[in-house]
Parts: C-alpha cells; structure tokens; sequence
C-alpha cells in the first residue's frame, strides 16, 4: 500500500510540525480489453502557519499511496512566505498556464476573502488578512500552481533595498 516505507517513517516524525490539506481528488480511467481501471491524483498543501507552505501533487492506483506521494512531494516544495502583520506586503499577480491570481493585503480583521484553494494555501501559510481573485481559468491545480507562483515572487520592503543595495532610511527629516 505504502510506497517507500523508510520515507514513511522520516514523514511521521517530520509532519507534527506541519499541518496538512487535501484539496481534491481526482480519478481518471483508461479502458482495456478486461475492464476499466483507475488511477487517481491528489493535490495536497502542507504548511506550518509561520511562513512556510508547500504543494504536491502525487498520482498513484489508490487514493491513499496518492495523497502520502503528494504529502512527500508537497515536503520537498517547500516555500517562505513573508508575512507582515497577518497580511501580505504587496499586491502580486501569480500565473500559471491560462490561470492568473490576483492577491492583494487586506488590513486587520478583515480574514482571508478567497477561492477556495487560495484561502486554503494563505490559511496553512499563517496569512489571516488577504483579498484573492481568480481571473482566467478556475482549475484548481492551475489555480494552486499560480499562487505559488505568487507567494514565490513576493518581497518584503526590507529585501527590496537590500536588492538595490540602498542603505536604510533615517528617521529624520531632509
């Protein structure tokens, strides 16, 4: 049932740490001369609510050898994401394929206004202020691909100095 029984193992010690989100599950079929047969795909979300979340998607003939594929992949794809007060620093437009997110910060108290895959990743993400929209397509792996992609490329403004490598603003006035 189990796929790798030592990456088994090493996943039970390290998933206390993280807390995990199948998205969906989905089930294709190949037709031969005996009958039907299944295979399904998982797309899981793992995160830690500081920061860190990961995605993974696994493909296997049972839904469970699927979802612990998609857990160890999901492990390995870890990303940071720079949280500042509860929120994003900026808004940012993620992309993949024909599916384009649009994520923006939103002040306090507001909680995470979103899809539903979106919200799921800002959620594991420690992100409880957010405004998403999902332009272009709505395929949840698209969709889930395009805010990584996203949360890849956001930058806090402190990193963004370092980058132009200008020094730090004083706080008095010129």
């Amino acid at each position: 049932m189990t796929f790798n029984r030592r990456n088994d193992r090493n996943a039970e010690r390290e998933s206390s740490e993280f807390e995990e989100k199948m998205l969906f599950v989905n089930r294709t079929s190949k037709t031969y001369q005996g009958g039907r047969r299944f295979r399904f795909s998982a797309l899981v979300i793992l995160g830690d609510r500081n920061g860190r979340v990961g995605m993974g998607i696994g493909k296997a003939k049972e839904v469970p050898v699927a979802i612990e594929k998609a857990k160890s992949i999901a492990r390995k794809n870890m990303i940071m994401v720079p949280v500042e007060n509860g929120t994003i620093p900026h808004d940012i437009v993620g992309v993949n394929s024909t599916s384009r997110v649009l994520l923006k910060p939103a002040g306090p108290g507001t909680g995470v206004i979103a899809g539903t895959v979106p919200r799921s990743i800002a959620e594991l993400a420690g992100i409880t202020n957010m405004l998403s929209k999902e332009l272009g397509s709505r395929n949840k792996v698209n969709v889930a691909y395009a805010v990584f992609d996203g949360l890849k490329n956001l930058r806090t403004a402190k990193q963004v100095r370092a980058l132009r490598g200008e020094a730090q603003p004083t706080g008095g006035a010129q």
